[in-house]
């Protein structure tokens, strides 16, 4: 060893021992590993409070959703469909016009017609006469279903409603003392009066195609074009037009279809016209 070395060994105080080093190193280990545990969370719950401030500006951008549309319940019509098609049908035909209601009735072989004027005047033809033209004596009221007291005035006032115009038949049938067994089958053989032999207004007589269709024991049948009413009448309606195809039947007080003798239905149609047969 020359001189320098031993001067150095004499300055430089002796090295720690091995133990020394490795009790510091613990130590300091264990302090970081401490300092660690104290950070690392309060990096996290930063990042998520940053994290959700984000989510937060972005919705706060976001539009606001449209608020929930209202369902729109429209009414529900019951019924065959060939009755509720006639009614639409008949709700936007155009309003009759003409000078005379002309009726034709067929029943069998034997056919009858009449016209009859807005203040009761009417005309007919019949096969007993001829088939020759002629004048009632007087005037007659427009009938339904045996009700007399009915004008043409009060056709066309009649209200366009189903459960309104069952209240006006039952009303004026009831005023004729009619038992309640037998109330239900007149006012029913009155509605078909309504979109058959009388001269309705498309309003009126969709609301009487609507109140057949709603009424009890009425079904259709597998045709398409014709129901099955209680009591055992038929009744045939062209759904393209609105109207009653030549097949209304009068029924009798206990809903049955009228006849003749040889059991032959009774089949009637109408129309306006602005003239008589010559």
């Amino acid at each position: 060893m020359n001189d320098l070395e031993n001067l150095r060994t004499a300055l430089l105080p002796d090295e720690p021992s091995q133990d020394v080093v490795d009790r510091s190193r613990h130590r300091l280990q264990n302090r970081m590993l401490g300092r660690r545990r104290r950070v690392r969370p309060l990096a996290i719950g930063a990042g998520l409070v940053a994290a959700a401030a984000a989510v937060a500006a972005v919705v706060a951008t976001l539009p606001s959703p449209p608020p929930p549309r209202q369902a729109v319940v429209l009414p529900v019509e019951t019924g065959p469909a060939v009755l509720l098609a006639a009614a639409r049908v008949a709700e936007h035909a155009q309003v009759g016009t003409g000078k005379y209601w002309h009726t034709t009735t067929k029943v069998g072989k034997t056919t009858w017609e009449y016209w009859t004027t807005a203040d009761g005047q009417e005309w007919y033809r019949d096969e007993n006469h001829g088939g020759e033209l002629r004048p009632l004596p007087q005037a007659r009221p427009i009938r339904i279903n045996g009700d007399d007291d009915v004008t043409l005035s009060t056709i066309l006032s009649l209200p366009p409603d189903p459960a309104a115009l069952r209240t006006w038949l039952t009303d004026g049938l009831s005023r004729h003392g009619l038992p309640a067994n037998q109330l239900g089958f007149a006012v029913l053989g009155g509605l078909i009066d309504l979109v058959s032999t009388v001269p309705s207004p498309p309003a009126v007589r969709a609301a009487a195609f609507r109140a057949i269709a709603a009424y009890p024991g009425v079904t259709g049948l597998p045709d398409g074009k014709s129901v099955r009413l209680p009591g055992g009448g038929r009744l045939v309606v062209d759904p393209a037009t609105g109207q009653v195809d030549s097949s209304s039947v009068f029924l009798d007080w206990n809903g049955k279809p009228a006849t003749n003798a040889n059991g032959d239905t009774y089949a009637v149609s109408g129309e306006w016209t602005d003239d008589l047969p010559k």
